[in-house]
């Protein structure tokens, strides 16, 4: 996995009122829920920028007053209104332990249906997968070569070597579906077939 470096500062303050003071400052509160003991920190939101707004998946190198820890996001809250960071929880990450994590889907290979002129719909663009640390990947790859129209790959078709797909195996990742040109010019066809219809009793008259 792609790898992410932040420097933050340990809380001593908790609560409420310091939660809004260090928001106050520019600062977003986390949480590390680690192997002994959960640990409070803090880190100015332009940190998380290139964690938080992007596809990728990333192992966050913390740097922590000089303490290094090895982290995973788990869980992140915006303001409602602002849409600004106001809380994230990371999970320390233990090599011999799975984690659970959120991975970047990347479509690989030309859909038969889509070169016939269907196309091709993304359900799902990130998949949830567990695994040890060492084995995550950074992105899952989904080959659509084969794909025809009004076909679609599901979590049950797919399966990556030392990691474990989650997600319901009914779950819809994408599929290919008829497009609005091909639609157009098969019902093009119809009206031109019932209008050549009445043309039968105006002869027998």
């Amino acid at each position: 996995m792609k790898t992410i470096e932040i420097r933050g500062t340990v809380r001593t303050g908790l609560g409420k009122k310091n939660s809004k003071q260090t928001r106050k400052e520019g600062n977003v509160p986390c949480v590390i829920y680690g192997r002994d003991q959960n640990i409070h920190f803090h880190a100015h939101e332009n940190s998380f920028k290139n964690l938080v707004y992007t596809p990728n998946a990333y192992i966050v190198n913390l740097d922590l007053d000089g303490s290094k820890h090895e982290l995973i996001m788990q869980d992140i809250q915006f303001h409602p209104v602002t849409d600004r960071i106001i809380h994230i929880d990371f999970l320390e990450i233990d090599e011999k332990k799975p984690i659970v994590i959120s991975l970047p889907i990347k479509v690989v290979g030309d859909s038969i249906g889509v070169k016939a002129g269907g196309k091709l719909r993304i359900k799902k663009r990130s998949l949830k997968v567990r695994g040890l640390a060492s084995n995550i990947p950074d992105f899952l790859p989904i080959d659509i070569t084969n794909l025809k129209i009004h076909q679609s790959i599901k979590i049950g078709d797919l399966s990556y070597e030392k990691i474990e797909l989650t997600e319901p195996k009914i779950t819809t990742v994408l599929t290919v579906a008829t497009s609005r040109v091909i639609q157009k010019s098969e019902g093009e066809g119809e009206p031109a077939a019932a209008a050549a219809e009445p043309s039968e009793p105006a002869a027998a008259e």
